[in-house]
């Protein structure tokens, strides 16, 4: 592994990638930078940003020496700043920073690991300036993604998915863009609570929510997969990503996280993107795109799985997938209304103010209260997002 002084030789290597990275404290963010101290020869650190983990972000930026870091909690600006300014590393603060710090010439790639709406603004001001984009807030296609598609096609710009299964979905695609897609199948682990019904989930906690069974995550998405929100996200965001219709997207839970995605075509034939569940290879993938890098993952062996199941997801327990489909299907600000609504009964979850099936109850409201329009523009989005979070808050209390 290279030292904090290799890393620093190595930074003026203009072969490198040059990576921004939203969000770098958190699960995805913390993961990226593994994959980039492991491929040090292929890419360099350029931006980090965070929210309020002041103390992290300094840990993190003292040993990749980025040109430039993001603090967004204004309060935190001094501490950050006065630890950074002996190395001559630029520091900012707030949302527009975060939003503006995107545009510089220097960034090739930027990874969005921001959590929820969050990532929206900056990504779409990343398109804009025509950088290529590694997607891991589904959120921004969930919120917005006819706007994000349709740019990312005027500017020339590729999203690179880092969600494992559209990752997979991704993987399965390459060499077969001429092929039409008869069907794609999203693969879920079903969570902590697979196989449980209602009156099970009646009285589940917060703590045994998330302990999700295969994958090692931040607290927000650990809930989701465990009421399958996720999996209704993901479906919305493959909708955009891979221009589907409902009926060439299904669900399958697969308990194992062996298989995280299939593609099947017009002749029926299947592909399926396999390996141990383990973020930092879709991580590594994207970044690394077209190239496969070497890595030192775990193998998947087929004799430690002798068997893989699959099961129906239970839509009528786990009632969030079945509302992210009717969001999708009736379009325009709906999905906007499904993540804020989520966004905030997740929220209200992990602080205890509600039960883990009220969750899909302030969701389920939020549609059916909120003004529908058939066509949004970013402002419109904007104002959906601000009136879903103040229908659902008042739900909460």
């Amino acid at each position: 592994m290279p030292t904090e002084d290799n890393l620093l030789k190595l930074a003026d290597n203009k072969d490198r990638k040059h990576i921004a990275i939203l969000g770098s404290t958190g699960s995805i963010g913390t993961q990226a930078l593994e994959v980039i101290e492991a491929n040090h020869s292929h890419f360099v650190v350029e931006v980090l940003t965070a929210g309020s983990n002041a103390e992290l972000l300094i840990q993190q930026a003292k040993k990749f020496r980025p040109n430039v870091v993001v603090i967004g909690n204004e309060d935190k600006y001094s501490l950050v700043q006065e630890a950074l300014n002996p190395l001559d590393i630029k520091v900012f603060a707030g949302e527009k920073a975060l939003a503006s710090v995107v545009e510089m010439d220097s960034i090739d790639l930027v990874l969005t690991a921001l959590v929820g709406y969050a990532g929206l603004q900056p990504t779409l001001r990343a398109i804009e300036f025509g950088k290529s984009i590694a997607l891991a807030n589904k959120e921004t296609l969930v919120v917005a993604g006819e706007l994000v598609t349709k740019l990312a096609k005027e500017k020339g710009v590729n999203l690179y998915p880092v969600d494992s299964e559209h990752s997979a979905i991704f993987q399965c695609l390459v060499g077969e863009f001429h092929n039409p897609i008869e069907k794609i199948i999203l693969t879920a682990s079903g969570g902590p609570f697979r196989g449980k019904d209602i009156d099970y989930l009646k009285t589940v906690t917060k703590a045994q929510a998330l302990k999700h069974p295969n994958w090692d995550m931040g607290a927000k998405i650990t809930i989701d997969s465990a009421s399958l929100m996720n999996k209704g996200l993901e479906v919305i965001e493959a909708k955009w990503l891979f221009n589907l219709n409902r009926d060439k997207i299904d669900v399958i839970v697969h308990p194992q996280s062996i298989i995280h995605s299939i593609v099947q075509f017009e002749d029926g034939s299947m592909k399926a993107q396999m390996g141990l569940p383990d973020m930092k290879l879709p991580i590594q993938y994207a970044l690394g795109y077209p190239n496969r890098l070497p890595s030192k993952f775990p193998r998947f062996n087929f004799l430690n799985y002798p068997s893989l199941t699959f099961e129906q997801p239970d839509l009528k327990s786990f009632r969030n997938l079945g509302l992210a489909y009717e969001a999708m299907d009736k379009g325009g600000n709906m999905p906007c209304v499904l993540n804020a609504a989520n966004e905030v009964a997740v929220d209200a979850f992990l602080h205890d103010k509600i039960k883990f099936l009220e969750m899909s109850d302030i969701v389920e409201t939020c549609l059916a209260k909120v003004a529908f329009i058939a066509s949004p523009q970013l402002d419109n989005l904007v104002e959906t997002d601000k009136e879903t979070r103040k229908i659902a808050t008042e739900l909460v209390n």
